[in-house]
């Protein structure tokens, strides 16, 4: 999700994409999971673009594989040098 402390390149949904879910006729739950799905598909673009492949052709394994890189760059380097700030 979006937080502050986050550069721009890094965040996950820009203040106009939340004010159009915020604007849409949909429960508080069913905002949460637009949000969540407009994150996951930005994050998703991103793996795929660091593995050089579709989103389409990205599999299982490099989504956790990315998640295992990018969990030990924060524990080994601190968060500003993982790519989710969390």
């Amino acid at each position: 999700m979006d937080l502050p402390s986050q550069q721009p390149s890094t965040q996950f949904l820009t203040l106009e994409e939340s004010a159009k879910v915020d604007a849409a006729l949909l429960s508080s739950p069913e905002k949460f999971l637009t949000r969540l799905t407009i994150s996951s598909l930005k994050l998703l673009q991103h793996i795929a673009q660091e593995h050089g492949v579709s989103i389409e052709n990205l599999t299982t394994q490099q989504v956790i594989s990315w998640f295992e890189k990018d969990s030990k760059l924060r524990r080994e380097q601190g968060i500003e040098s993982s790519y989710l700030k969390w």
